[in-house]
């Protein structure tokens, strides 16, 4: 099987010296390249072009929130997996908002580590349990259940009630997936839902959607 090729991206070298060191003996793994801060992970990224980019957060210059956007910006493959020390909410929502594949803690166990990876590589969506807490109640608190769908939001949860997935809808739509996730997360605030089979079912009660269109 092809190894997962990766990019750490850290400000403290002895955490990229620690991380390399988890993959280094596993080949399901290469380590193509590391970074200090987002601006030299944007080049390192453009050279290497990795699976899977392991992205810290808040490090000098551009920050990796910053470079997410960016290689979501410039259509890089790689999938971003954020892995932090930080999961406040001013940190976790922004970084999914710019097209983080995951979110995982710093403290989180090897094989949880491996596992998240994996999961990135095939674009599924990886959440450390407090930061996924975190998300739910902070996309539930900027807009009252009752505000009604932008009729871009209605687009969207009418493609995902067809079945959809975000890399479909945004296809559809001409966006990114990025802001199809942004979409969602501002449709469940409204629906006062948790997830896509909720949002889609509370779609059908409201009258948003219809069978067979919407």
């Amino acid at each position: 099987m092809t190894p997962v090729r990766l990019v750490i991206v850290d400000d403290h070298p002895v955490v990229r010296d620690g991380l390399r060191g988890i993959f280094a003996g596993d080949p399901d793994f290469e380590v193509v390249g590391e970074a200090g801060d987002g601006a030299e992970a944007l080049a390192v990224i453009a050279r290497a072009d990795p699976d899977v980019v392991l992205m810290d957060l808040r490090m000098p210059g551009m920050d990796g929130v910053s470079a997410i956007a960016r290689l979501v910006e410039r259509g890089a493959r790689a999938k971003v997996l954020v892995l932090t020390t930080y999961d406040t909410d001013s940190d976790v929502l922004p970084a999914i908002e710019a097209g983080a594949t995951g979110y995982l803690l710093k403290d989180a166990r090897r094989e949880e580590l491996l596992r998240a990876v994996h999961s990135a590589h095939r674009g599924e969506s990886v959440l450390a349990p407090s930061v996924a807490t975190k998300l739910i109640g902070q996309v539930r608190a900027p807009a009252p259940a009752a505000e009604p769908l932008s009729q871009r939001e209605l687009e969207v949860l009418a493609l995902i009630a067809r079945g959809h997935t975000n890399k479909d809808a945004a296809a559809a739509l001409f966006i990114s997936e990025a802001t199809v996730k942004t979409h969602l997360l501002h449709i469940y605030a409204k629906l006062g839902v948790k997830d896509r089979a909720s949002a889609v079912a509370t779609g059908y009660d409201r009258g948003l959607l219809t069978p067979g269109g919407r």
